[in-house]
């Protein structure tokens, strides 16, 4: 006998006949069958598994989740859910008032680095209250605390497997007696987009894409975005916010945020 007779013969063909025979054929469909049934089981397997993409978001008030009280103002990450792919979960650690000195020093930065796993997404979005420099909690000069600050969170976000994007703070509805919009942010946009540069990582300069916004609709019809809100209980005066959205405001900027992710191709978008 054969080396290939003996080989057909325990595989259960019982004979050379292969599947040119009329037997052989449906022996051989059967086996296709089966087989593609087992492939199906295995890839359900592993999709049932495997673990969800993660997307964390750090930064200030103007990303940060809202309390029901403070209603319509919205942080725009908020508002960001509606945009992400199937099965992003984001996790929101943007708080109200922090820089990215005061957001380290607090722990909240190691807290978000211990959770962080391969394959997770950072998105940071921080220079508010970096500038604020009467306040040395939260002052962090541009050139050199805040872009280390920066650099920081690129470093330790990808030495955990993640992939951190940086984004620069929303433009602040400001318009002189002129109409012209004016720069609130000083140097730190142009600082965001240097430890991109030089890190070489993705940027969504939503300064940019934000002051375009602004500047279409002009000073008056822009405020729609804001925190502009008649008197009422809570607040008896109204608010006049330039800094922070309200509910349609989050939604058009995570919906700017979006767009531009999705040029460069971010898994985390739809």
């Amino acid at each position: 006998m054969g080396v290939n007779t003996e080989i057909k013969r325990k595989m259960g063909t019982g004979s050379d006949e292969g599947c040119d025979t009329k037997a052989g054929q449906k022996r051989c469909a059967l086996l296709t069958v089966v087989a593609g049934v087992l492939f199906l089981l295995v890839t359900a397997a592993c999709g049932i598994t495997r673990s969800p993409m993660a997307l964390h978001t750090i930064g200030d008030s103007t990303m940060a989740d809202k309390k029901p009280e403070v209603y319509p103002e919205t942080g725009w990450c908020q508002a960001f859910p509606r945009f992400a792919a199937p099965g992003v979960t984001l996790h929101n650690h943007a708080v109200n008032g922090r820089s990215t000195k005061s957001f380290i020093n607090e722990g909240r930065w190691q807290q978000v680095l211990d959770t962080l796993k391969q394959g997770d997404y950072v998105f940071i979005q921080f220079g508010h209250n970096d500038q604020k420099i009467k306040d040395t909690t939260r002052y962090a000069a541009p050139h050199t605390t805040y872009k280390a600050n920066l650099e920081r969170f690129v470093r330790e976000s990808r030495a955990k497997g993640a992939t951190p994007i940086l984004f620069t703070s929303i433009v602040r509805r400001k318009f002189d007696e002129q109409g012209n919009l004016t720069d609130t942010h000083g140097d730190y946009p142009a600082v965001v987009r240097q430890v991109a540069r030089e890190l070489q990582l993705p940027l969504v300069d939503l300064q940019q894409r934000t002051e375009k916004l602004v500047l279409k609709k002009g000073a008056e019809k822009s405020k729609r975005y804001y925190l502009w809100t008649p008197p009422e209980e809570r607040f008896p005066e109204g608010r006049k916010d330039d800094t922070h959205l309200n509910r349609e405001g989050a939604r058009v900027v995570a919906r700017l945020a979006a767009k531009e992710l999705r040029k460069m191709k971010i898994a985390v978008v739809r």
